[in-house]
């Protein structure tokens, strides 16, 4: 069978390679590295696909959620709601804005747990950051209900989630979306990259001033901003890379069913969740993340028959060191799943009888 690897971004950079040296020596020839006209294409493209007015192209995901909570006016005093067991950037911005990132706990399919919100809204939140864990949509209808009904922003941390739909409607047109373009995503770029998508026209404003060191002309700056510039570069590689998403993101969700009905029929007890579409999503398995028993163990035996495997994540973000100045609480959904969690490779390149294997293996380890 061979290594069976849990990324495979050279294979996916491979079979369009000449499409993408194409783009780069045409950069490379105008010499417009900073904010040139690829740059522009992009933010139309992501703005068309995610049917909102406007997209800015940042340098990466995390500066996307931060630049969008300054551009809020998010900071010292505010409290801004944030699940535990999503990577630490949703809760670092949030603290660097000088507000005070609030957990809370998460449901079985790993996504903000939406009944919990109201215990947690004080006079001091501003926002809630529900995170599209996995490429799976957050149950958005009610999140943006209980938004509207208490006058609070919505960002959302789409990160892992381009193309992912809640009913009809894309992830990051339901407030101000958050997306990484970072290598390992579903649209990866050749470095890193963010986006921020909205359809509010002064928060745009804001942002292409705060992304560009708060300059609104060459010699002019109103605000005080940031070097957070989508590169040239990386915007042009990724308008290559965006006309292959819809196809690499159906293969995904190909094999995403193919892993939940092998592992359903299996009937493996120790294996207690498996990923699927629930009423209302559309995923786009950016992660397939199954929570099992003895997992530590099933990661080396997978390892052993040439299985590459993964955990995200596996501290919560109320666990980690740089949070210990927050008040200790217990979110026991995210503690227990930091100790299950397990993904498994979903790639474009994983074929059906990859998938079989690994299910089988999988089994096995539990028999044996």
């Amino acid at each position: 069978m061979g290594i069976i690897n849990y990324v495979e971004i050279g294979k996916d950079n491979d079979g369009i390679k000449g499409e993408l040296l194409e783009a780069i020596e045409k950069i490379l020839v105008s010499g417009k590295f900073i904010l040139g006209e690829e740059t522009k294409k992009f933010e139309e493209n992501i703005a068309r696909l995610i049917k909102t007015k406007y997209a800015v192209g940042v340098n990466s995901g995390t500066d996307a959620l931060f630049l969008s909570m300054k551009a809020l006016g998010i900071g010292k005093g505010d409290e801004v709601i944030v699940p535990a067991n999503s990577f630490i950037s949703s809760a670092t911005t949030v603290a660097l804005t000088g507000a005070t990132p609030v957990f809370i706990d998460v449901r079985e399919n790993y996504l903000i747990d939406e009944g919990k919100i109201g215990s947690l809204i004080t006079e001091k939140t501003k926002a809630i950051m529900p995170v599209d864990f996995t490429g799976k949509p957050c149950n958005m209808s009610k999140i943006l209900e209980m938004a509207k009904k208490k006058g609070l922003f919505l960002i959302e941390d789409c990160a892992q989630a381009v193309l992912a739909k809640w009913g009809n409607k894309p992830v990051g047109s339901f407030g101000v979306g958050c997306f990484s373009l970072h290598p390992i995503k579903n649209l990866g770029a050749c470095g890193d990259g963010g986006i921020i998508t909205t359809n509010d026209g002064e928060l745009y404003d804001q942002l292409i001033q705060l992304r560009n060191i708060g300059l609104k002309n060459r010699n002019e700056a109103d605000i005080l901003g940031y070097n957070s510039r989508l590169d040239t570069l990386q915007a042009a590689i990724l308008n290559v890379k965006l006309k292959y998403l819809a196809g690499a993101t159906e293969k995904r969700r190909r094999n995403a069913l193919t892993y939940y009905n092998l592992l359903k029929e299996k009937k493996i007890r120790e294996v207690k969740y498996v990923p699927h579409d629930e009423k209302n999503e559309f995923s786009v398995y950016s992660l397939f993340t199954i929570q099992a028993e003895k997992r530590d163990k099933l990661m080396v035996y997978l390892k052993d028959k040439g299985i590459e495997t993964a955990i995200y994540y596996p501290i919560p973000i109320h666990k980690q060191k740089c949070f210990e100045y927050l008040k200790a609480q217990s979110l026991p959904n995210a503690e227990l799943q930091a100790k299950m969690i397990l993904s498994l490779p979903i790639h474009a390149h994983v074929s059906e009888k990859n998938i079989q294997f690994i299910c089988d293996e999988i089994s096995n380890f539990y028999k044996n």
